[in-house]
């Protein structure tokens, strides 16, 4: 004589619903501190006559840009030693960027670097399709930046603000937000 005995299977509803309630509530505890903690971002305007570096400029005009700022030092340093501004092609001859005329420097406007009085460098772009022309005016530890995207242009006689706003040049700013340097305040 043989005994078949059944054995039911356990209810895996009960445990499937546990399982699930467990991870809707890891979700909304996760969700709500998400909420507490965010940082909420606001992107400053910058007025009309300036550009942003970061939003604004194209990658080519970003990457004069960043040239222009790393050369800066030694810029300074050649001035200290010269007691003037070096010239653009003394600044080629040492390879510096933007002013050095290499593959670099074509695909990015191809400019054509000259010194403006007191000091000032003028970059006129032969393609202001791909990048507009540039004007750094060097007073003190940061350089002033202008861009201009207006084909066929001559150097500015006046180098003041107002005159360069007024001939279409507008002053290339970097702003540090939440969107580039990330602040954890412990």
């Amino acid at each position: 004589m043989s005994t078949t005995q059944v054995v039911r299977p356990a209810g895996a509803g009960h445990e499937t619903l546990y399982v699930l309630l467990l991870c809707l509530i890891i979700l909304a505890v996760a969700g709500s501190v998400i909420a507490l903690h965010g940082e909420t971002q606001e992107v400053a305007a910058v007025p009309s006559h300036q550009l942003d570096a970061r939003r604004d400029l194209s990658a080519a005009e970003q990457g004069i840009y960043a040239d222009l700022r790393v050369t800066l030092d030694e810029i300074q340093l050649l001035q200290q030693e010269q007691s003037s501004l070096p010239t653009p092609a003394q600044l080629a001859e040492e390879g510096f960027a933007p002013f050095a005329q290499d593959a670099s420097s074509v695909s990015r406007g191809d400019h054509r670097w000259q010194v403006l009085e007191p000091s000032s460098y003028l970059g006129l772009s032969q393609v202001p399709s791909t990048a507009g022309s540039l004007l750094m005016r060097v007073h003190g530890a940061e350089p002033d930046v202008w861009l201009n995207r207006s084909a066929n242009l001559s150097a500015p006689a006046d180098l003041t603000d107002q005159a360069l706003i007024a001939a279409g040049w507008q002053q290339v700013v970097t702003q540090f937000d939440a969107g580039v340097t990330r602040q954890h305040r412990h």
